[in-house]
């Protein structure tokens, strides 16, 4: 068996808007080995969330995907939707970032459960029944027996999660990609949640795909760490080498944007300075170039190879940063 469990090479995805094309990822590649956590960072419309749901297939019949994405020696890329079917939930499976949205208002929580465990598995009502128990124990909500009987809008955003959570073990996954499942949520739910995926990844061996834009969080939680811009990985590394060495100015422009402690009450709050290029107008050069502070000529005329300059630490920039940062 592989210790390579997903290996994304040159996956690049395809948006037709009217007579423009948007390139929402352009030639990302990334792996997650077995029992991995991986972060994968950037601003919206970095091409995170797609990039994922490319993985699941669950994007649109309008999207044009190529390259490959290997899950588990199965090329995901072409596969036909009966085989894909087969893949999501027990192969992998997804927690999104608005629970609301995700659930059924309109029935119970038991019933949402066990219909995921019956769609993976021939099972009676009573052993779904049981098994969605044993998810809800599984994932800490309180009460887990009353749970099964209530609605969604009868549960804090937290217990939400949890539920989704429940559902996405429902079929026991090796890979479970969270896209943004903590954004929604307080701080310290937030801190909860992330507590919860670590120790059941754990406990079940999974690999984890963490989808966010919070890099401290990626520094407390992911064993490696794909920093995206403009659809692209700009810089990647193991994370305690990515945050001891930033390279990449966007990466720390990113890292200066985390709010301090020791920061006075009333200081202003960093932030990267202009806007994220259209996607629907691919210019020659670095994609960086008219926020980065480091850029020159060349950076306008030719793109940066996304190469590995240091033994795992890989990086696309002519001119990169040469600092680490204290979160």
């Amino acid at each position: 068996m592989s210790e390579c469990l997903l290996e994304v090479s040159d996956l690049r995805v395809d948006f037709r808007n009217g007579g423009q094309v948007v390139r929402a990822v352009d030639q990302l590649t990334y792996s997650v080995r077995r029992g991995q956590t991986v972060a994968v960072i950037g601003e919206s419309g970095s091409g995170k969330t797609v990039s994922s749901r490319a993985i699941m297939g669950l994007l649109p019949p309008t999207a044009k995907v190529t390259g490959s994405i290997r899950f588990d020696d199965i090329e995901m890329v072409g596969l036909g939707e009966k085989a894909m079917r087969g893949q999501r939930g027990c192969g992998v499976a997804m927690v999104f970032q608005d629970p609301t949205r995700s659930l059924n208002p309109t029935m119970r929580i038991g019933a949402q459960i066990r219909e995921a465990i019956q769609t993976h598995e021939k099972a009676s009502r009573g052993a779904a029944h049981d098994r969605a128990l044993e998810l809800l124990e599984l994932v800490r909500l309180p009460a887990a027996q009353e749970r099964l009987q209530q609605y969604p809008h009868q549960l804090s955003g937290g217990m939400r999660q949890r539920v989704m959570i429940a559902i996405a073990l429902a079929a026991s996954p090796k890979l479970l990609i969270a896209d943004e499942a903590t954004t929604a949520l307080d701080v310290t739910t937030q801190a909860q949640i992330m507590e919860l995926l670590r120790d059941l990844q754990q406990r079940l061996g999974m690999a984890l795909i963490m989808i966010s834009h919070d890099l401290g969080l990626a520094a407390s939680f992911a064993d490696e760490v794909v920093v995206m811009y403009a659809g692209r990985a700009v810089e990647r590394a193991p994370t305690s080498m990515l945050f001891s060495h930033v390279r990449m100015p966007y990466t720390r422009a990113l890292l200066d944007a985390i709010p301090r402690l020791e920061n006075a009450s009333h200081a202003p709050l960093a932030a990267v300075p202009g806007q994220p290029p259209n996607m629907a107008l691919r210019e020659p050069g670095c994609p960086f170039t008219p926020r980065c502070p480091n850029s020159t000529d060349k950076c306008r005329s030719q793109a940066p190879a996304f190469e590995e300059h240091e033994p795992g630490h890989l990086w696309a920039c002519w001119h990169p940063c040469d600092d680490g940062v204290r979160l």
